[in-house]
């Protein structure tokens, strides 16, 4: 359907919504929940509206704002998105109903606000956003936290790093995200300790972040903590290693490869044959020899094939 047709059906549908209401209701509310109801709506016939009523109401400007804030309660999450969207289209003359919008009581939709404030990145939200770091609802320093890292607001690299040691695993995961995308160096060492989190995401993120970091100041943290108690510190830090591939990291994964642990063992050598993919079967097989745990040899092989079918 060509988007001539297009927007003249929307503007027929409001006007025919707009039907519906009292004589005495304001045009412009009328308007705005008329292509809401479109741009929100999953029906097949309005597939092709969603998008043109998306763009209809960013239009109506920053004015619209408040009311889209007010909708933030829903439990619809279609709606959800559209609101996020708009106000996203709509950019930086929403940024100051959003900010007003954290002083809010329902941690909800001051959550909500936050993630809104994230995907526009004016950098105005920064102060507001580390306002709410310490909220009650740990739903809302999770959002806050990403979208501090999301604006990329260098100056609140201490707020970020702090978060790094939330109680809740979702903030921590929220923070060392954050750390990669400010490329905080500053948080490297709690970003190692992060490695042995209990949560999984935090873990994971913590790695994928530190990735992104100083290579030098990371490796010297990593070998500093390689041997820790903690299992998935020294696992994980090896797999890092494998990635970064500096002399140092080399000479790491090789004393590793007499530790206790058959997991930390695999882990390094697994690391070793990544990093040396044209001698691998070489590196392999020397490892291989003098690995008394069976399931660590599996996974050398297992590496071994990886690097293969990768050349």
């Amino acid at each position: 359907m060509r988007r001539s047709n297009v927007i003249a059906i929307i503007g027929a549908l409001v006007l025919l919504f707009g039907m519906t209401t009292s004589a005495g209701a304001d045009e412009t509310r009328t308007k705005f929940d008329s292509l809401f109801v479109i741009a929100s709506s999953g029906g097949v016939q309005f597939r092709e509206m969603v998008e043109p009523a998306k763009d209809s109401i960013a239009a109506m400007g920053e004015d619209v704002a408040p009311w889209l804030i007010d909708k933030f309660t829903t439990k619809s999450a279609r709606e959800r998105w559209t609101i996020i969207h708009v106000l996203k289209r709509i950019g930086s003359p929403a940024v100051p109903y959003l900010v007003r919008a954290l002083k809010r009581s329902d941690g909800l939709v001051v959550q909500r606000v936050c993630w809104a404030l994230g995907d526009i990145a004016d950098s105005a939200a920064v102060d507001p956003l580390i306002d709410v770091r310490h909220h009650s609802r740990w739903q809302v320093r999770d959002q806050a936290i990403g979208a501090l890292g999301k604006i990329g607001a260098y100056r609140a690299e201490p707020v970020v790093i702090e978060a790094l040691t939330d109680s809740i695993g979702q903030v921590r995961k929220a923070a060392a995200v954050s750390c990669g995308k400010l490329t905080a160096d500053d948080g490297i060492a709690r970003l190692v300790h992060l490695l042995g989190d209990d949560f999984y995401g935090a873990r994971m993120s913590a790695m994928e972040s530190l990735l992104k970091l100083d290579t030098t100041f990371v490796v010297v943290a990593l070998s500093d903590s390689i041997a820790s108690d903690n299992n998935f510190v020294g696992d994980l830090a090896c797999r890092i290693m494998g990635q970064l591939g500096t002399p140092r990291c080399i000479a790491t994964l090789l004393v590793q490869t007499h530790a206790d642990s058959p997991s930390r063992r695999a882990h390094a050598a697994t690391a070793l044959i990544h990093m040396t993919s044209q001698n691998a079967e070489s590196v392999c097989s020397f490892l291989s020899m003098r690995e008394p745990d069976r399931l660590a040899r599996l996974k050398m092989t297992s590496a071994l094939n990886a690097v293969i079918n990768e050349q």
